[in-house]
């Protein structure tokens, strides 16, 4: 599992930094998560290819987390993609995106879905045989949305001495990745289990941003791998955070410690900012590791 910060800023952009963009790269998977104002270009910067993207996942309607997606798609138009595009998203954006392509006469020439969101509950929004996503619902100023990347448990490993000790054909070696026991040549039936180990623990990854502490989301996101959660303010503002509807640093690592992540990452920094460092200072008086999102950042969760 790796994961691409393209910004991880509030509000407005900058010379130097980037609003709300991320690419999490799951079980084969490229999905582009938020896409602030500049993302296209972060995406280049990053040398991510476009065609690689067929999923976007949009938390709400503030400027900062989907202004870069119409030009993103128009840019797909003029590359002459050909490949499907599907955009998970608050009800409304559909009607934002097809007005502007509307009155500039850029329809696409590919595929191009709008699955809307409005259930104040979570719910499975994608799913096939490798990878599923549910909604994670946070509490801002406008309806929004998180979102949870779970691996489905993958293959077993064949134990290569053993399926050859065991003298089993190589046409069923599938059906023991698969968890099938087997007939070896000799017409002997072969315990799976014994020629196998079992296959990598499953991932997964949980986007909150932008949210007030909720501490409801735990249950959801229970054991999570990695959890991305905004840290808009530090202590010293945290006057700020319940009026704006965000959180400090130290919060989300409440909900980290509270959720059992492994892994907590600060990102949703507001500009007022100079050191981040501080960011991670004071979550890392509740919670243990703690990571910090940098624009053009790049992390490799094995």
């Amino acid at each position: 599992m790796k994961l691409n910060i393209l910004g991880c800023f509030s509000a407005t952009p900058r010379r130097d930094t980037n609003p709300t963009a991320q690419v999490l790269e799951i079980n084969n998977h490229l999905f582009l998560i938020d896409c602030g104002e500049g993302t296209q270009v972060e995406l280049r910067r990053n040398k991510i290819k476009f065609a690689r993207i067929k999923h976007i996942f949009i938390s709400h309607l503030h400027g900062d987390h989907f202004f870069g997606l119409v030009g993103l798609i128009s840019t797909f138009r003029l590359l002459t993609r050909e490949t499907e595009l599907h955009i998970h998203c608050p009800k409304g954006l559909k009607e934002v995106i097809t007005l502007q392509m509307k009155l500039a006469d850029s329809w696409t020439n590919y595929p191009l879905y709008f699955h809307e969101l409005t259930s104040d509950t979570s719910e499975l929004i994608f799913e096939d045989e490798k990878v599923e996503v549910w909604t994670i619902p946070l509490d801002h100023r406008i309806y929004t949305n998180g979102f949870l990347f779970k691996e489905k448990e993958g293959d077993r490993h064949l134990n290569m001495p053993a399926v050859i000790e065991a003298n089993i054909d190589i046409a069923y070696y599938n059906k023991l990745k698969q968890g099938h026991d087997v007939l070896n040549n000799d017409g002997v039936l072969i315990d799976h289990k014994k020629v196998t180990t079992a296959p990598n623990p499953p991932k997964s990854y949980a986007f909150c941003s932008d949210t007030a502490y909720k501490e409801s989301i735990v249950p959801i996101i229970k054991d999570v791998d990695v959890l991305y959660h905004e840290s808009t303010f530090l202590e010293k503002h945290g006057h700020l955070a319940p009026k704006t509807k965000h959180s400090t640093a130290k919060e989300a690592a409440t909900i980290a410690k509270m959720a059992n992540a492994k892994t907590l990452i600060l990102g949703h920094y507001s500009t007022r900012y100079d050191d981040l460092n501080e960011f991670k200072q004071e979550a890392e008086t509740i919670f243990k590791p703690v990571k910090l999102a940098k624009d053009g950042k790049f992390f490799n969760f094995e």
